[in-house]
């Protein structure tokens, strides 16, 4: 696959990884990293899941928001919350993650609200990124 790339985002990460730094070249973000006290850090800092429930949750939104108009449906007030978990893959010594999506679509028709989150999961990029890879369940809320 070939895409046609609009835009590139560039970070940095210096100093140890979880217990590092990262900063984006356009010093959007610039911050502290740290382990979080539930795998035995000090928590003092941001996370990689942190920073990646953040994205998730803007472009799926994004996505949920571009579909809604697709299909005639009212986006307004949506909302997404992504909740990314970390834990031990198995017996090997790697780690892997699983993504809640938590949608909220309160001016959508109840039985329209499955079908826009299943268009937004078919379009967003980090969706698409992760299918296959990354347990990712779709949660509909009130």
């Amino acid at each position: 696959m070939t895409l046609d790339i609009a835009y590139t985002a560039i970070a940095h990460a210096t100093g140890g990884g979880r217990n590092g730094h990262v900063r984006s070249d356009n010093d959007r973000i610039d911050m502290d990293t740290r382990t979080p006290k539930e795998m035995g850090g000090s928590g003092d800092g941001t996370n990689p899941e942190e920073l990646f429930a953040a994205g998730y949750a803007t472009c799926f939104l994004s996505a949920l928001l571009g579909s809604a108009k697709r299909m005639g449906l009212d986006s307004t007030d949506a909302s997404v919350s992504a909740s990314v978990g970390i834990g031990k893959d198995g017996d090997g010594p790697g780690f892997g993650l699983a993504v809640e999506l938590d949608i909220f679509t309160p001016n959508v028709a109840p039985e329209s609200r499955q079908a826009l989150a299943d268009a937004a999961h078919s379009v967003c990029p980090y969706s698409n990124a992760t299918r296959g890879n990354v347990e990712v369940t779709l949660a509909l809320v009130d």
